[in-house]
């Protein structure tokens, strides 16, 4: 009879703590259902009690939507798990006076901004002849339900298992009133199309094939804009040549057993790369490389499948991810389920100033950097955002100023995408009422 007593006695408590819970963020609540700005559209909210373990407020929390770009959390969380502290910048064997390499799916390989020149250096150093093997991948060169009408934009280059400069072609206006390409290359691809005349200069490229075309307007001035090449084997070989000025031989070959690895990058500064400015590019390619080291072969869809049956399927809810970045309008998740992959990546690392490194700082960096402002100088937002047409989110980490440590995911779709401005000043007006109240 104690015993029951005891029992009913913990229960109260739990009880008493919960209805607590929710009366002190009634606030909260009604400022969300109150909101004529986020109830014309679907919307989601969880906010999660990092130090309690329970949730403090919940609106849909099981409701599935579009993720758009908070698809890269998933992507970050499953490279902290798989990936290493290294990315891998190319296997090889050397055979007598001859070097075969393979493709690892490395993103920064020439890229603009990421190149740490230690496979550039490797190859351009090496007296031995180069030989390189193509790898074939089953995953397409887009991602299943990426739009096609993006082929020519900066934010969508071809998914492939040796990417070279970014997979884009770097336009910049030079004093002549002309455009300089990197890679150099591609100069003699680029042609004037007075279709393309609308009354401002317009750049574009052939959907079939690597021909790029201006219109007639005058280039404005420093100017720079990046457009994606149609990527193949071939293609990257003569663009790795053209650059170490040394004749590589693609041949076939079986990849024995063993093979050695030169590691390129820290994992961790590429995730960062990817996370705050949401870089597309990076975040297919991360998935490609684990795809490699995990199966020694290039299928995204295993990686993801692997997740799911060894992480996900305990989350709050059923997850449906296609791609690693969140073009993809098939991907679906719920706002629980954003809060279990924040709840994990906290569990990974759960030193504030590593974790936050990889998320936008809201008022300082990434795309949260003109969104929110500092509260009195101090940051308080660290987030992932996700922006497609009718769909914008937010999910990451929240500090009050008492020091409550809290996860949200603030998730909109189905808006006329005119409104996700004021949508978004509204997310930032309720965030900054938590932070300032709570």
């Amino acid at each position: 009879m104690e015993f029951l007593k005891r029992i009913f006695i913990v229960l109260i408590l739990v009880i008493n703590i919960y209805n607590v819970n929710a009366q002190v963020f009634s606030d909260v609540y009604a400022k969300l259902q109150q909101s004529q700005i986020l109830n014309d559209h679907f919307f989601g909210f969880s906010l999660y009690d990092l130090d309690s373990n329970r949730y403090v407020v919940d609106i849909n929390g099981h409701k599935h939507f579009t993720p758009a770009s908070n698809t890269k959390v998933f992507t970050l969380y499953t490279a902290l798990e798989m990936l290493g502290d290294s990315i891998p910048g190319l296997q090889y064997v050397e055979k007598g006076d001859s070097l075969l390499f393979w493709g690892t799916g490395d993103p920064t390989f020439l890229h603009s901004k990421m190149d740490s020149h230690v496979v550039y250096n490797f190859l351009k150093k090496t007296e031995k002849k180069l030989f390189f093997i193509p790898t074939p991948m089953q995953n397409r060169f887009f991602a299943a339900g990426w739009t096609m009408d993006d082929f020519d934009s900066y934010y969508q280059p071809e998914i492939a298992t040796f990417p070279i400069y970014g997979n884009v072609v770097t336009f910049r206006e030079n004093s002549n009133n002309g455009l300089k390409l990197v890679p150099y290359l591609f100069q003699e691809k680029l042609t004037i199309d007075p279709s393309l005349d609308k009354g401002k200069f317009t750049l574009s490229r052939s959907f079939v094939e690597n021909q790029f075309l201006q219109s007639r307007e005058k280039v404005p001035s420093n100017y720079v804009n990046e457009i994606p090449f149609k990527y193949s084997d071939t293609l990257a070989i003569r663009l790795l040549s053209d650059t170490l000025n040394k004749f590589i031989q693609i041949i076939e070959y079986s990849k024995p057993t063993e093979v050695k690895t030169l590691y390129s990058n820290a994992t961790r500064y590429v995730l960062r790369e990817m996370m705050l400015p949401s870089d597309n590019y990076l975040a297919e390619q991360i998935l490609m490389m684990i795809s490699l080291q995990k199966f020694k072969m290039f299928d995204t869809y295993l990686v993801r499948n692997w997740m799911k049956d060894h992480y996900f399927k305990y989350y709050s809810d059923e997850i449906v991810l296609h791609d690693g970045s969140g073009l993809s309008s098939y991907n679906k998740i719920t706002p629980q389920n954003m809060i279990d992959v924040l709840v994990a990546i906290k569990n990974k690392l759960p030193d504030e100033s590593q974790r936050f490194k990889l998320f936008s700082t809201g008022g300082v960096d990434g795309t949260l950097k003109r969104s929110y402002s500092t509260d009195r100088g101090v940051p308080f937002v660290f987030a992932k955002t996700g922006t497609i047409t009718s769909v914008y989110c937010q999910s990451g980490y929240l500090i009050t100023r008492s020091g409550k440590k809290l996860a949200f995911s603030f998730l909109n779709n189905n808006f006329i995408d005119e409104r996700s401005a004021i949508i978004r000043k509204e997310m930032v007006n309720i965030m900054t009422y938590i932070r300032q109240n709570y």
